[in-house]
């Protein structure tokens, strides 16, 4: 069940009195003892807007004291060395790294794979396709740029012997999507969908396309797509039946709280706007 609810002295003043009326028009309930974490994808282009949606994050984790963010993908463009990762990550993140913030990411279609699994505050520990625990969440990384039989035989593997009353699979080709330019992945819906369906996945996010959008959930499964922390293609969405709230007009991130048998989120656009927000209740059955 889902249901949303919708430098000078005086510059410095304007932008803190902006993010103090932002931090208030969080609606996530921010309990102690629940699972915080954000949501970015297709980050990694060293420009402002990248930088920008930084800032928003590092000013919504002192209301929202978020833990870790996951990636979709797409986590550099162009060159991959280490003046690129500095400029694309280290920089943009700084504050976030210095707090201890752990970034788990996903490899996109941009991504190097050799570089990036074994890049250390990619928390990929070398592999393609990996999985984490945080409390009762079970989180499931794979590459779906790759999608082989060794993928798929350890992800039901995972899936199968998880006891985790929530399971979040991410991964950067999105099965479900109304856009534009690129659209569903359907060939790989085909072979992991039933896998989801059949095992419980709760919640899916991926990247890919460059905006945000909350799909109807899916054979009782919820897709999100986060693709625009750092790129955006404005005007990308088109009407489709799978389509509960998009939002292609600016870059955006998610904020998501699990506590017990449910999942809060909110979407935040990069200069402070609430896009979406809502909560999913976790299916007794799954």
């Amino acid at each position: 069940m889902i249901q949303v609810r919708n430098f000078s002295r005086s510059v410095l003043l304007a932008a803190t009195f902006t993010l103090a009326a932002i931090s208030q028009q969080l609606t996530l309930p921010n309990q102690p003892d629940s699972v915080h974490f954000a949501v970015i994808g297709d980050n990694g282009t060293g420009q402002r807007p990248e930088y920008e949606v930084a800032e928003r994050l590092v000013a919504l984790r002192e209301k929202f004291p978020f833990d870790f963010i996951i990636m979709m993908g797409d986590n550099l463009y162009g060159g991959e060395s280490p003046k690129d990762f500095d400029k694309k990550f280290e920089r943009p993140y700084k504050t976030l790294l210095d707090a201890s913030v752990k970034f788990y990411a996903c490899l996109g279609n941009h991504d190097d794979p050799d570089n990036q699994r074994k890049y250390e505050s990619f928390n990929m520990r070398g592999d393609r396709y990996y999985t984490f625990k945080m409390k009762d969440v079970r989180f499931l990384s794979l590459d779906s740029n790759y999608m082989d039989p060794k993928q798929l035989d350890w992800l039901e593997n995972q899936l199968r012997t998880s006891n985790s009353p929530w399971k979040i699979a991410y991964f950067h080709h999105p099965l479900y999507s109304s856009g534009a330019s690129h659209g569903p992945s359907v060939d790989l819906r085909r072979v992991i969908e039933p896998l989801f369906m059949r095992y419980g996945v709760n919640v899916v996010f991926s990247g890919h396309e460059h905006f945000y959008e909350r799909l109807k959930p899916q054979n009782g499964i919820h897709y999100f797509i986060s693709g625009s922390a750092g790129q955006l293609r404005r005007g990308d969405i088109r009407p489709s039946n799978v389509n509960a709230v998009g939002f292609d007009k600016d870059n955006s991130f998610m904020l998501v709280e699990i506590a017990g048998d449910k999942l809060y989120f909110q979407t935040i656009s990069r200069t402070g706007e609430s896009v979406d927000s809502g909560v999913i209740e976790r299916s007794k059955s799954k």
